[in-house]
């Protein structure tokens, strides 16, 4: 086909696939324009309208404004320029999208009160430096006045209980920073941990406290665990063992009070242990930062909180 044919618009609509009125109106709009018109005035397109409005087709598609195609198709505008600016318009549409998902998700498991879904939504848009105060606030309630200036000990507890949030997220991890976000605001989850810090770290020679997961819990996951993966009931004869262990072990412990009997003080403090928020929050923690699963200690406290129970009884 030679360059003196023209197209009228209804064949311009067959060749392109495009409907006669899309057409008119990318042509009122400047971005296709008629190389000519008839006498009645229809208009006259030339052949490399048809390759330009298939580049508008896909431009549109893409989710490009008439305005920026516009200068596309008259090379205001390289189409590598475009597709970069593009793409980071899409970076931020697809962040936006990332934490609708996260709170929706969340609503959807809890049918939550409106004011709650309103704090969810505030929890998932703060800005990294609203998410590093709302954590150090956490922290500063747990281990605020734990410590004596300080020192390597306590910025590695604190280390090991921050959440990092990465500047490109999965959607699992935006979920977990809302649920981890919540748990920290919640005063009662926060108590139960300043007590357990605040315990583990009375019997320490410079009052620096550690992660709530005190050595204690790591003896009871060592002790108990074999037997609590070995099916063994708390309340069988073969537990017996398990608790003179565990009760021996305690009589030694350097943060144990003179006069705390090793049997209830070690029920003690694997009750302030107990609390199965604890795990959540450390899962949630490992997997906002990318950290290996931790495992559960929840089972094993609870094994042998019973055992002790039971024994504490006869």
């Amino acid at each position: 086909m030679d360059g003196d044919t023209l197209y009228s618009i209804g064949e311009l609509a067959r060749r392109t696939g495009l409907a006669v009125k899309t057409i008119r109106f990318y042509s009122d709009r400047g971005i296709v324009v008629p190389a000519d018109r008839t006498d009645a005035g229809y208009r006259r397109y030339a052949p490399d309208a048809v390759a330009r409005l298939a580049l508008v087709r896909t431009l549109r598609e893409l989710g490009l404004g008439l305005d920026m195609i516009r200068r596309v198709v008259d090379q205001e505008l390289s189409l590598g320029e475009v597709a970069a600016e593009h793409a980071a318009a899409l970076d931020v549409q697809i962040g936006v999208l990332r934490l609708r998902r996260a709170v929706l998700s969340v609503a959807a498991e809890r049918e939550p009160t409106q004011e709650e879904m309103e704090l969810m939504h505030q929890l998932a848009t703060l800005s990294a430096a609203e998410r590093r105060r709302l954590i150090d606030g956490f922290l500063d309630a747990v281990f605020e006045g734990l410590h004596r200036g300080g020192g390597p000990q306590h910025a590695a507890a604190r280390r090991s209980m921050t959440p990092e949030l990465p500047d490109s997220p999965t959607d699992e991890q935006v979920r977990a920073w809302v649920e981890l976000a919540e748990l920290s605001l919640d005063p009662d989850f926060r108590a139960s941990v300043r007590r357990l810090t605040e315990e583990h770290a009375a019997g320490l020679p410079d009052g620096a406290p550690t992660p709530p997961r005190p050595d204690i819990v790591a003896v009871v996951r060592d002790l108990a665990g074999p037997a609590l993966a070995d099916g063994i009931s708390p309340e069988s004869p073969e537990a017996d063992p398990v608790v003179a262990a565990l009760t021996a072990h305690c009589a030694l412990a350097p943060d144990r009070p003179d006069d705390a009997e090793p049997h209830q003080w070690l029920l003690h403090r694997l009750e302030a242990a107990s609390d199965p928020r604890r795990d959540h929050y450390l899962r949630l923690l490992a997997l906002i930062n990318d950290w290996p699963p931790p495992e559960r200690l929840a089972p094993v406290i609870d094994w042998s909180v019973t055992a002790l129970r039971i024994r504490s009884a006869r």
